[in-house]
């Protein structure tokens, strides 16, 4: 049974769906800022799932109130890294703490190398996986 059919990388919201279109993606940023959310945006060549920290490209948007500034800095970012993973991130401060209410892929590379997975076995009956990103088999650079 194949538990990714798409053979795409899954990470945030609508991961299962269609690539996004700039309205659809204007829409989401829109009900974020509605819920008083503040955006911003963050891409990588390196998708492991264990790498949450990716590079923020510009400052946080928190003084922000139409979708367009936003996708305004999203187009740039995709001008300058054609070839990475883009996502959008919307901040909720509300309660005094700023925690991540909304994530999604908005960029991704024509060629998604994908992950293996690395079986072995350790003391005992005991089995350790590891999760190996082909996408650093190249020096960063030269990934995509």
């Amino acid at each position: 049974m194949m538990t990714n059919p798409t053979g795409r990388l899954t990470q945030g919201q609508f991961s299962f769906l269609p690539e996004l279109t700039d309205d659809e993606i204007s829409q989401q940023i829109e009900y974020g800022l509605n819920k008083g959310y503040a955006w911003s945006i963050e891409y990588t060549c390196d998708p492991h799932p264990r790498n949450t920290y990716w590079e923020m490209f510009g400052m946080p948007m928190f003084d922000l109130k139409d979708p367009a500034g936003v996708l305004l800095e999203l187009h740039a970012c995709r001008q300058t890294f054609k070839n990475h993973y883009i996502r959008l991130m919307a901040f909720d401060s509300t309660r005094g703490v700023e925690s991540i209410a909304m994530s999604f892929i908005v960029n991704r590379p024509a060629n998604e190398p994908g992950f293996g997975v690395t079986r072995q076995e350790v003391n005992g009956r005991s089995i350790r996986y590891t999760v190996h990103s082909y996408a650093t088999d190249k020096p960063e650079g030269e990934r995509y």
